[in-house]
């Protein structure tokens, strides 16, 4: 692990951002291109968040289940729209076991299709719905920009997918998981996202209706952290998943699917990180406190160390590190620590020991403002309250951020500078995809989301002046 300097943020944006996961030792790169490594650090962030998701999922009477790695590729080829918009991005089987197969097998982008065919066969009746069903997967899509994190050929996500009677409820399924990712990202990861609808031409393939949570990154692109998607009775359609009412009447299904994936740790990074590394929030940081002892000697070892594992004890509900490295001074394991973003460090040496107290430094706020001497008596309470408002000032620095950085733009010109240089703009459109394309065409932004909070009444659209009844975000993304 080096102590090198990070590229400033400032500097070259891109270069910080692989730098810091390298460097804290989050994931690498795999011998196949586009594919990633995700290390031990990396993976317990993850493991953190699916723990979050998941309580929040079986809360709202979800299960999970697993589906096989292999489709046929007849499955996809069942739902027209979204084979076109998946097909650029396949990885196909031909040859198994030597032998070429009678019929190609698709790498799952995704699974609507195969589990579509399985609720075929286990949905009759209206008492089998609803059907509500999650995994934790693995999924393959043949990127040709790959990014750590935030694009490979392989990554690992959830996708729920459920089976409803009516079109009602599929809709209040969509938005409550889009509720959820929203509670999460806000309450769990410190991360402010706006939900909101995707537009006809960013929906998934083969939905009615798209939805999304978006954050803005540190250099004020737009980042899509979750989605969740109405997928009506396409799907149902396709694959024949058909019910008996209640009046023995053969029905259609409604169905849905939504997913979060270890993008989100790229969001987590680069909503965050500044230039001395990571910083991690505090309810999903793998480690959340990390206690360095100071020391001179052995004399001074044998004082501090019995008050440090006292302390460990103490602090034993939560994720803590002993840095007991004899290799590296005090100040490498301070940088080390703050690149890999633990929240909370607490120093003990001879005269903490002394004084019945540990010096704490907290990851969010540098130098001296950040440092304050806390009492070992009720320090978990101290702690606790401290990650608290870790939590919080993460937050609220990352929504002022954010706001400072979304412009109403008076006109179509001013609508490229906002987008071009400055972050997003939240403008009145018409809904008119030709006037989306002419913005992406001329500024490379696209439409993130139309969100769930309108200011209601009209306005005229910033492209083409017809008259529009919503807003709708332009920025330029991930």
């Amino acid at each position: 692990m080096s102590n090198e300097k990070l590229t400033p943020r400032s500097e070259n944006y891109s270069e910080w951002y692989n730098q810091i996961i390298q460097r804290a030792e989050m994931a690498d790169y795999a011998p196949v291109r586009g594919c990633m490594v995700v290390r031990p650090y990396g993976w317990a962030l993850w493991e953190n968040i699916q723990q979050s998701l998941d309580r929040m999922f079986k809360a709202t009477g979800h299960v999970n289940a697993a589906f096989p790695l292999f489709i046929p590729m007849s499955f996809l080829e069942k739902e027209k729209e979204h084979v076109e918009g998946f097909s650029p991005e396949l990885a196909v089987v031909t040859i198994g076991g030597g032998e070429k197969l009678e019929e190609p097998l698709v790498v799952r982008p995704t699974s609507e299709t195969i589990i579509g065919y399985m609720y075929s066969k286990w949905i009759k009746s209206y008492r089998d719905l609803p059907l509500l069903i999650n995994q934790w997967a693995n999924v393959v899509r043949w990127e040709m920009r790959t990014r750590l994190f935030l694009r490979t050929l392989e990554f690992y996500w959830q996708e729920g997918h459920t089976a409803h009677a009516t079109e009602k409820e599929a809709k209040e399924e969509t938005l409550r998981m889009l509720d959820i990712y929203t509670r999460f990202a806000i309450e769990e990861a410190a991360v402010p996202v706006i939900p909101g609808r995707k537009s006809a031409s960013e929906k998934f393939a083969g939905a009615v209706h798209s939805y999304s949570i978006e954050a803005m990154m540190g250099d004020t692109k737009a980042l899509q952290a979750g989605t969740s998607h109405l997928l009506g009775q396409n799907f149902a359609k396709a694959f024949n998943i058909q019910y008996l009412d209640e009046e023995n009447t053969l029905q259609y299904c409604w169905t849905t699917s939504w997913g979060v994936s270890t993008r989100f740790i790229g969001a987590i990074i680069m909503t965050h990180g500044d230039d001395q590394g990571l910083i991690m929030p505090p309810r999903l940081a793998p480690i959340q406190v990390v206690i360095v002892p100071i020391y001179k000697n052995d004399e001074e070892r044998s004082k501090v160390m019995p008050v440090v594992e006292k302390i460990k004890t103490q602090l034993q509900n939560f994720r803590v590190k002993v840095d007991e490295r004899t290799e590296v001074t005090p100040g490498f394991k301070f940088n080390d620590w703050e690149m890999r973003g633990v929240p909370l460090r607490l120093e003990v040496g001879p005269k903490d020991v002394e004084k019945g107290s540990v010096m704490a430094a907290r990851r969010d706020i540098p130098g001296r403002e950040g440092k304050s001497f806390l009492s070992q008596d009720d320090l978990e309470t101290s702690v606790a309250n401290l990650l608290s408002a870790i939590h919080t000032s993460l937050y609220e620095k990352a929504k002022a951020f954010r706001d400072s950085h979304i412009f109403d733009p008076k006109d179509y010109e001013e609508l490229k500078t906002v987008v071009q240089e400055k972050g997003w703009a939240l403008s009145w459109w018409c809904g008119d995809p030709a006037c989306e394309a002419k913005v992406k065409e001329e500024t490379k932004a696209t439409t993130r989301c139309i969100p769930m909070e309108q200011p209601g009444g009209h306005g005229n659209c910033i492209v083409c002046g017809k008259e529009a009844s919503e807003k709708v975000y332009f920025a330029k993304a991930y």
